[in-house]
């Protein structure tokens, strides 16, 4: 491995995640940190650390100039951008490698066919792989947009060509709501991505959403098997994972190969998701997009194939070939993610900065929680409110949930409200046991279900 040491853009949990890699591989850790999180576990783990800017993400985190500064003062041979902030920015990634330095991550070519929504669906279309039903590609204008949606049928989705998780999307049930709603959500688009470019797709009903991780190396591609992530608020993924729910084998290996043949397609390098709409009513599944970066919800593939992603991200990047063929992954036992965030379930999910008190985290087989968390920290108010993320492993799906029910029972986070009671609730719901969830599961069901468990608590 020809990497000596690398700089984290980023921070929190995926931070700790990255330093803790990197070190098991030897490598010295340079954290870009605002001026917020001086004090965070990151910084206390990372060999050296360098002020990026204020507290404001635009002034640090999303500061182009200021990372590829640090990158360079601290003389390192490359950057690892996590997830969200410029992970999955080209001209981020076109200006770390015109530094000198590597970026651990795809092309920026790459990020820019593949992370423009429209241009992923024809990428993935010219592979032979699924889409779902709409626009070839951005549409012109309203006229054009209502007879596309007129001809697929509502409802449809219209969708930001430049959104991403989750954001600049919206769902219209008719003609008359879509001229109203296009035009909105054009402005909105702009505002929020600099884009203002739209396409269409028909909603697919009750669907399940799995996605596929694969690696590559600019010449060979793999896949890690597959993720669901059906659990949603607000299209924020809440709860993923691995394998999917009783999908079909056959159904498991087409939605495995095609993710591949599209990255093979584009020479692609580095860790990827490939995401997916599936249908259980007719067993078809649908490309929705491909994220050119590592996912939150990386660790229940890990667990199940026993991959270091972030390890194998950083030796692709050092130039290595893939450590592992596709004959030599497997999937062993089941997997399930939480996401604990600093926000009360019981009041709108309103976000909850705060210090922490206490912290006590479960242990034992099949057990891991990635977070930043430590007693004493103070959870800044500026940042995404993700605190950690409890993982358990177990030999089948009952087993895991089992295990999950007793470790979120044990994870003990105070001074602060967190998501814990909510999935302490859905890890004990027949719906989830039973596997019968799907995208629109769980709004009406922390409508109903959640708010009448939070009621009987309150009478108790």
């Amino acid at each position: 491995m020809t990497l000596r040491s690398v700089l984290i853009a980023n921070r929190g949990e995926i931070a700790v995640r990255i330093i803790r890699a990197a070190k098991a591989l030897g490598l010295r850790t340079v954290l870009a940190h605002s001026v917020a999180d001086a004090g965070s576990l990151a910084a206390q783990l990372a060999d050296e650390t360098v002020e990026i800017g204020p507290p404001a993400a635009k002034k640090s985190y999303l500061n182009i100039d200021a990372v590829v500064n640090a990158a360079k003062a601290a003389k390192v041979d490359a950057v690892h951008p996590g997830y969200g902030f410029l992970a999955e920015n080209a001209d981020f990634a076109d200006a770390v490698v015109a530094a000198g330095i590597r970026f651990v991550g795809p092309s920026g070519a790459a990020i820019r066919l593949l992370g423009d929504k429209v241009m992923a669906r024809q990428v993935a279309a010219k592979a032979g792989v699924p889409t779902v039903p709409g626009s070839e590609g951005r549409v012109a204008d309203l006229d054009e947009a209502s007879a596309i949606a007129a001809r697929i049928g509502f409802p449809v989705m219209v969708k930001a060509a430049a959104g991403g998780g989750g954001r600049g999307i919206r769902i219209v049930q008719n003609a008359d709501e879509f001229a109203r709603q296009f035009p909105q959500a054009s402005s909105e688009a702009a505002a929020a991505f600099g884009d203002g470019g739209l396409y269409i797709e028909k909603v697919i009903e009750r669907a399940r959403h799995v996605e596929v991780q694969i690696l590559g190396d600019g010449d060979d591609v793999v896949h890690c098997f597959e993720r669901e992530c059906s659990l949603q608020r607000r299209r924020q993924k809440v709860w993923e994972e691995a394998p999917a729910i009783g999908l079909p084998e056959g159904v498991r290996a087409r939605l495995c190969d095609s993710a591949v043949a599209l990255a093979r397609s584009v020479g692609y390098s580095g860790a990827g998701t490939v995401e997916y709409l599936y249908d259980d009513a007719t067993q078809q599944f649908y490309f929705i997009e491909v994220n050119t970066r590592i996912q939150v919800e990386h660790p229940v593939t890990e667990m199940i194939t026993g991959i270091d992603l972030v390890q194998e991200m950083l030796r692709i990047a050092a130039g290595d070939r893939l450590s592992v063929t596709q004959d030599q992954i497997s999937i062993q036992g089941h997997a399930i993610e939480c996401r604990i965030n600093a926000e009360d379930p019981h009041k709108a999910f309103m976000p909850a900065p705060g210090t922490i008190e206490t912290l006590e985290v479960p242990n034992g087989a099949g057990i891991r929680f990635d977070t930043m968390l430590f007693e004493g920290y103070a959870v800044p108010p500026f940042y995404d409110s993700l605190l950690g993320k409890l993982i358990v492993h177990g030999q089948d799906r009952a087993d895991c949930l089992a295990r999950l029910r007793s470790a979120l029972d044990q994870l003990v986070i105070s001074g602060i409200p967190t998501t814990i009671p909510l999935h302490a609730a859905l890890a004990r719901d027949p719906s989830v046991k039973d596997g019968r969830t799907h995208t629109r599961f769980l709004e009406p069901w922390l409508e109903t279900d959640f708010a009448q468990l939070a009621r009987a608590r309150e009478n108790a």
